[in-house]
């Protein structure tokens, strides 16, 4: 009796152990996740390249450099050491920049023994049109895998401002667990299973933040953003399923919530870029003055290329590459928002009049 007894009680100890959470990368939205999870109860801690800085945002609870203005629960932990950082962890939730999330990821190799991964990143890897799922199933095949996208701009999230995101995988009992390490009463975690869908609604977005940003700084009215946001969610639409995504995914919170939040908010680093272009800075300046990696303009090369390569018709990324690479007239871009009036309003839901309509177009 007292043996089931024992067993009993460590089950119950078992459920109640908080889960072991790392966040790699210590960015302004991989801060505010880890704080996130460190306040929801999760053994939680973040990892930081360069040893000075995870030093002193361990001594300070600030993270000067990111969020200088807030204050980080005390339990997080904030390392320099990977090692101690992967070993003997339940997730693993990667922030780090597109250009870099490779070799993060060969550098835990070695140290996986279990724990699932997933990506916070948004972007799309340079040269080979790998999105960091992609790269996970290459670097760490036999792990469990999902991605983490929304309308998640980390100085709201962390000053506790109401906010949603998405948890995207297979698996379900991943997605739970994303769950209980990140809802809360003020940010909620939705569930979906269009890994792809997800992913690309988070990297294809940033595209049109710079063009938001740009358009901004030339003072276009609001008929113009209207129409700016609505053709570039048909437009990213039209390309992610081309890939193999689910279209209603982009009438949730990680494609129409997060390109809505992205062109519509000063806080968007890629807005932020378009409004410098706008301004008349140099790309270099642009990306110099912002000092964080936006991720829209490394996407915007890769998606040109791949929309070229499979005939999908994207006018505004097209232009906004002639303008950004080509020194082409920023009005290239509102040109391009005006061309092929004759396309339906919808898109995936073309009347069989439209579709005539436009095959004969198409002929001329």
């Amino acid at each position: 009796m007292s043996d089931n007894l024992t067993q009993k009680e460590q089950v119950a100890e078992q459920q109640n152990t908080p889960l072991r959470l790392t966040i790699l990368g210590g960015g302004s939205f991989g801060t505010a996740m880890a704080h996130n999870a460190s306040r929801n109860g999760c053994d939680t801690i973040m990892w930081i390249r360069d040893a000075e800085n995870a030093e002193q945002i361990q001594k300070t609870r600030i993270n000067a450099r990111y969020l200088p203005d807030f204050t980080l629960d005390e339990n997080l932990k904030v390392t320099a050491d990977l090692a101690q950082a992967v070993k003997d962890r339940d997730l693993i939730l990667v922030a780090i920049p597109s250009h870099s999330f490779r070799s993060v990821l060969k550098q835990i190799a070695p140290m996986i023994s279990g724990q699932a991964i997933i990506s916070l990143t948004k972007g799309i890897e340079k040269d080979s049109f790998n999105l960091m799922s992609d790269i996970i199933r290459q670097e760490l095949p036999e792990v469990v895998y999902g991605v983490l996208s929304g309308p998640n701009l980390a100085k709201e999230i962390v000053q506790g401002m109401p906010a949603g995101t998405v948890i995207a995988s297979n698996s379900p009992q991943l997605r739970e667990a994303v769950q209980t390490a990140l809802h809360s009463p003020l940010f909620r975690v939705f569930a979906s299973d269009d890994v792809q869908g997800v992913e690309l609604g988070g990297a294809l977005k940033n595209i049109y933040a710079v063009a938001m940003g740009m358009g901004v700084a030339y003072n276009i009215g609001e008929n113009s953003k209207s129409m700016l946001i609505t053709r570039a969610l048909a437009e990213m639409s039209r390309f992610a399923v081309t890939l193999g995504a689910n279209p209603l995914t982009f009438l949730g919170l990680s494609g129409v919530g997060d390109l809505f939040a992205t062109c519509n908010s000063p806080l968007s680093r890629n807005y932020q870029v378009g409004f410098a272009l706008g301004q008349g800075k140099t790309l270099d300046e642009a990306v110099q003055s912002l000092g964080q990696t936006a991720e829209g303009i490394n996407t915007i090369l890769q998606v040109k290329a791949k929309a070229e390569e499979l005939d999908i018709y994207m006018p505004i990324t097209a232009a906004l590459y002639e303008v950004i690479f080509n020194q082409a007239p920023p009005l290239s871009v509102a040109l391009s928002l005006m061309k092929n009036g004759y396309r339906s309003d919808v898109e995936f839901v073309l009347p069989h009049q439209i579709k005539s309509q436009e095959s004969e177009l198409a002929s001329k």
